[in-house]
């Protein structure tokens, strides 16, 4: 889902690298809160990993592209302002190194992988949360659906940016069909392998899954205090 430059208007462009640079501005404060000894290498696997998943593309249509985006895996491993950091170092390196998304376009994929991907997967995982039951099979269920669910999420929120300010000569109708087809196939495809991802390292070291290291968190009981 690598934007190209040109892709988009000035003004839209602008507008989404403004929300960017805000989202990784708070992003920054909020990792802090996220990362320890344990967390802090497993957040650079993890950039490793999406960056290797989305170096695989597939052509969606008048010059854009499809691939896996890692967000929801990686805010499920390592929570979502971490994620949002990772996906930004991601596309930054793929911008700037290997021409993949347009530099002018960076703020509009850092926005809709780092921002929409990540948080919309983030959100249906904790929404889902109370389906959990510590088995392996259930967990990599959820964080498949948060997944797959992410992707098309993502796609809608480019055809919104595009309505706004699209100016490649494509129909907006033809647009959201190559979009809503592709990025299906290619969410089923994001589902198989968090699940597979999210299910082998909650099996081997639940500790690292952020996701749940958050959801079990136990509250110490009141001890009750008898007058008299």
């Amino acid at each position: 889902m690598h934007v190209p430059d040109g892709f988009l208007d000035a003004p839209t462009s602008i507008a989404t690298a403004a929300l960017a640079i805000g989202a990784v501005a708070a992003a920054l404060r909020g990792a802090r809160r996220e990362l320890d000894d344990a967390t802090a290498p497993l957040a650079g696997l993890v950039a490793t990993f999406v960056f290797a998943a989305q170096m695989v593309n597939f052509p969606v249509g008048a010059g854009t592209s499809g691939h896996l985006l890692g967000g929801a895996l990686a805010a499920i491993l390592v929570g979502p302002w971490t994620a949002t950091l990772c996906l930004t170092v991601v596309l930054a390196v793929q911008s700037l190194l290997f021409a993949d998304g347009g530099v002018t376009a960076l703020g509009t994929n850092v926005l809709l992988m780092g921002v929409v991907g990540v948080w919309t997967g983030w959100l249906i995982f904790r929404g889902l949360r109370p389906l959990l039951h510590r088995s392996r099979a259930t967990v990599g269920a959820v964080a498949g659906l948060a997944a797959f669910l992410s992707v098309p999420a993502t796609a809608l929120a480019f055809v919104g940016l595009y309505a706004v300010g699209g100016t490649a000569p494509v129909p907006l109708a033809s647009l959201v069909l190559a979009m809503g087809i592709w990025h299906i196939l290619i969410g089923i495809g994001e589902a198989f392998i968090t699940a597979f991802v999210v299910g082998a390292v909650h099996r081997t070291r639940p500790d690292l899954v952020h996701a749940l290291r958050t959801a079990e968190r136990v509250v110490p009981p009141v001890e009750k205090v008898t007058l008299g």
